[in-house]
């Protein structure tokens, strides 16, 4: 395909005020280079927090070296791929630096995947180890008979806190609330103990350029289900260097907090808060488990933070937690919305209570993620999800990959250095999402429109995935899980607009058997799906509309819902104003 770019359109490449147009790639040679040379000039400073201990810079550096000599040990090579399955605990980043430094590759996984879900993403990543907190690991366990894995290293939620928490967290989360299934992982190595041995191990440092493989961060992409899109050192180093030119301005190396309630494994937080705040040597405030809003508003309240990334489920469920406006706010200066797009009610009481703009962005799993985002100074909400980032080129195309005229509505392209390498063993699906005379545009399946000042609005998704709190859903995946069910003769998975999540899942089903009910489906879902993957409605259809070669029909399935809740609520009005007149 050709595609002719907006070269004479200067907003479109980057923002030029005050910002630089282009990155100096020549900083960094990898991430690790990056790493090595921010633990060194912050090595006395705070690294990572989390559930009240601290590790600076210097014990970051000696945990990940051990680590990354551990791996070594075990006969694992340069390129081999470890997953990391866990919530955010100070492992984490360990992991990640030790995985990185001994030349490895990470592939983020999360930690509520089912059996099935599990068994895909490492089959298909050709896994050789697996990180994994006890709290999961009778899933790895179920997973071993599909996938053999070779090192296996468990680790518990106190492993890296100060004595006596952690001691005393371990035996409460086992024991007291009996959260760690029962499991048997012969030969497994706790993560203390692959520490141990990783110090008394030799550390070969590795050979690492720009254009070596850094992550297989699992997605459904811009088309179809989940697969690993291939972010090397250099798209996760450019997106880093991308997001601090813009935000130079307003934070200052070695002295920011950063909260960072989103899971690492998920690329906004991944590369907005772990590697551009060690990059600035800020302090990461790890949350463990942002759903309980009571401990996370507890947690957050006296540390000082400058910072917060977030959805905006997120940012509402804080909003409406008792004790969170009571908060001193008088040190945040950045807030950042992305995942999901945020909602302006939730924006503008956001700035109302904390006095600070929540600034929205724009990315995909594809560009590492951010391609879009706000100017700093912007003083209020606009719903545009702002400008392109430096070094970034967006434009907007029609199905024959023309780029339209200003103002009208098309599909996203974008092109930088930040756009993956491609989708792990899948050539076809690779050159279905990029376009353009070198294969560099990447098609972003979002349908968008740009204003006559260069900013970027999205009207809709072109593709049909479903935004829960942030997470890509696809439909195929759902209604392959349901289409396997005895009972189901036909089903189709849509998206319904949600005030708290963005959207749920709904199903439409056609039953095979007359007996089926929705608890069926319900139990059916628990085993299979995750939970925000797990069908909020349930809908029976005598059959479902189709297009005239037995294709079914998604959008006129999302659109007669939605006009039917429209009507609940203007008869729900209508009932209301009648019993007020009463």
């Amino acid at each position: 395909m050709s595609i002719t770019a907006y070269s004479d359109k200067p907003w479109l490449k980057g923002y030029s005020k005050g910002v630089p147009v282009e990155i100096d790639m020549s900083q960094y040679t990898s991430i690790i280079d990056m790493f090595e040379k921010s633990i060194k000039k912050y090595a006395d400073l705070p690294a990572f927090t989390n559930m009240g201990t601290t590790i600076t810079y210097a014990q970051l550096d000696k945990y990940s070296r051990d680590f990354a000599a551990y791996l070594q040990s075990t006969g694992l090579q340069k390129g081999d791929r470890v997953a990391i399955m866990m919530p955010n605990l100070l492992q984490y980043p360990i992991a990640v630096f030790g995985i990185l430094r001994a030349g490895m590759v990470v592939i983020n996984t999360n930690p509520l995947y089912t059996v099935r879900e599990l068994s895909h993403q490492l089959s298909d990543a050709g896994a050789s180890a697996v990180v994994i907190i006890d709290n999961f690991a009778d899933v790895l366990q179920k997973t071993l008979v599909k996938v053999p894995i070779k090192h296996i290293i468990t680790t518990r939620i106190g492993d890296m806190l100060d004595f006596p928490k952690g001691m005393i967290t371990n035996f409460a989360v086992k024991y007291i609330k009996k959260m760690v299934p029962d499991f048997d992982l012969p030969g497994a190595d706790s993560f203390r103990s692959a520490l141990k041995k990783g110090a008394g191990s030799k550390f070969t440092p590795q050979d690492l350029s720009l254009d070596d493989l850094a992550f297989l961060q699992y997605t459904g992409g811009t088309t179809g289900v989940a697969k690993g899109a291939m972010l090397s050192h250099g798209n996760l180093v450019a997106n880093m260097l991308q997001s601090e030119v813009w935000l130079r301005e307003m934070l200052e190396p070695g002295k920011e907090t950063i909260v960072t309630a989103l899971p690492l494994y998920h690329i906004f937080a991944l590369t907005a808060n772990c590697l551009m705040f060690v990059n600035l040597g800020g302090r990461n405030l790890l949350i463990t488990n942002p759903r309980d809003m009571p401990g996370f508003v507890k947690e957050i309240s006296d540390s000082g933070f400058t910072g917060i990334t977030g959805v905006n489920t997120l940012f509402n469920g804080l909003l409406n937690t008792p004790g969170f406006s009571d908060i001193d706010f008088s040190n945040l200066k950045m807030v950042l919305g992305g995942g999901m797009a945020v909602q302006r009610p939730v924006a503008e009481n956001w700035q109302e209570v904390t006095g600070v703009t929540l600034l929205e962005a724009y990315g995909l799993t594809e560009t590492s993620p951010a391609a879009m985002m706000s100017p700093m100074d912007q003083q209020e909400f606009t719903g545009a999800i702002g400008l392109p980032i430096s070094s970034t080129e967006a434009m907007i195309i029609d199905d024959d990959c023309n780029p339209v005229a200003l103002g009208e509505s098309g599909e996203l392209c974008l092109r930088g250095p930040q756009v993956m390498q491609g989708y792990w063993q899948l050539p076809s699906a690779t050159a279905d999402t990029m376009c353009g005379e070198n294969d560099d545009w990447l098609r972003t399946g979002d349908v968008a429109r740009m204003d006559e000042n260069g900013y970027f609005y999205i009207v809709d998704r072109k593709k049909d995935m479903i935004l829960v709190s942030g997470f890509n859903v696809f439909p195929n995946e759902i209604e392959e899980v349901f289409a396997a069910h005895p009972d189901v003769l036909e089903v189709a998975a849509i998206g319904i607009p949600n005030e708290k999540s963005g959207e749920i899942v709904k199903i439409c089903v056609v039953k095979k058997t007359p007996s089926l009910v929705a608890d069926d489906l319900r139990a059916h879902a628990k085993e299979q799906l995750t939970g925000y993957k797990r069908p909020k409605i349930i809908e029976f259809y005598d059959e479902l509309p189709k297009t005239n070669v037995g294709k079914i029909l998604r959008r006129e399935l999302r659109e007669l819902a939605i006009s039917a809740d429209k009507v609940k609520e203007k008869v729900k009005d209508a009932l209301k104003d009648t019993v007020d007149k009463i």
